[in-house]
């Protein structure tokens, strides 16, 4: 994967996903978002009950329009709507979103990934799943998967930190991620981790220390910064109401954002910097519904410190 210079792309000066694609493919691509009817091993009693105390019920899938249909028809169903707005769009990336996709006998995973990977303009896939769900059947899987199309993992780490790990009932540490990591890379896998800011007695310190030991630690070629949403119905209410978590202003999660961007390698795609939470069920962040002021707040200070990603990174320090 060759470096991205900001100056390629006069409107980012950080190599977004959008920019990533347009280069693997020559134009748009849609990234289709499915339930694949799994569950999660801290949910089902695996490994703990509950799920992460952040995670609403639907499992970060609150935004797929037709989670109870059949796989075919879920895509389909998202492509037409996503085609009101792009037409000619026309190649796709099948995203396996909320859950663990990979907590299942691998006859199961097979069984329902296959159900999409041959529809019309499938060109890729991404796999959301956690470090502690990829037995050695499944990583084989995967790896054929690579050979046949375009193949991304996502990794859920939300932090380095092992008490804030606990605090929200992740149920696996970080010497897991670092493995698993290590066994999807063994197999060329492209593997994107997933960070939060915003957790419960996470200082800006902290998160950016998370961005630091995920780079210096493993192999990754993209990263998903989340802001952390609380949401109703959710454990990490009680977190909230007894003063444990405080939620961040955009102005911090703006200073953060670039910070972060600052320290990470130009060549590992930054999949997303913020996210989206259906409007009825967010307690907050309020400010974080209008994402497109977000991500234009980010480009605005980048601009201002007359900065871009990697221009500080992280491992040419250590290397120094």
């Amino acid at each position: 994967m060759s470096a991205f210079i900001y100056t390629e792309d006069p409107t980012k000066r950080y190599h977004s996903w959008n920019y990533a694609l347009r280069q693997e493919f020559g134009g748009k691509i849609f990234k289709v978002p499915v339930d694949g009817g799994f569950d999660c091993p801290n949910r089902d009693g695996t490994v703990a009950h509950g799920g992460c105390t952040f995670c609403s019920v639907s499992g970060s899938g609150d935004m797929i329009v037709a989670p109870e249909e059949p796989l075919p028809v879920q895509f389909q169903k998202e492509i037409d709507m996503m085609h009101q707005k792009w037409p000619h769009v026309d190649q796709y990336i099948v995203y396996f979103q909320n859950f663990t996709n990979t907590h299942a006998p691998i006859k199961v995973i097979k069984e329902r990934f296959e159900q999409v990977i041959n529809l019309p303009g499938v060109v890729g896939l991404s796999v959301g799943t956690r470090p502690d769900c990829l037995p050695d059947d499944v990583v084989e899987y995967l790896a054929e998967l690579n050979q046949r199309l375009y193949l991304w993992v996502e990794l859920g780490l939300q932090t380095t930190f092992e008490q804030t790990s606990r605090q929200i009932n992740r149920a696996h540490d970080y010497a897991t991620y670092v493995e698993g990591v290590a066994k999807l890379r063994a197999h060329g896998i492209r593997v994107c981790t997933h960070l939060i800011n915003g957790l419960p007695g996470e200082t800006p310190e902290m998160m950016l220390e998370n961005v630091r030991r995920t780079i210096l630690d493993s192999d990754i070629q993209g990263i998903k910064l989340h802001l952390l949403h609380l949401m109703r119905n959710t454990r990490m209410l009680r977190d909230y109401h007894e003063g444990r978590l405080q939620l961040m202003t955009r102005e911090e999660y703006v200073q953060v954002i670039c910070d972060q961007l600052e320290m990470i390698p130009s060549e590992i795609i930054i999949h997303r910097l913020t996210g989206d939470a259906p409007w009825d069920s967010l307690v907050g962040p309020m400010w974080s519904l209008k994402k497109w002021e977000v991500l234009n707040a980010i480009d605005q200070e980048m601009i201002r410190r007359d900065s871009y990603q990697g221009k500080f990174d992280v491992r040419k320090k250590v290397s120094c």
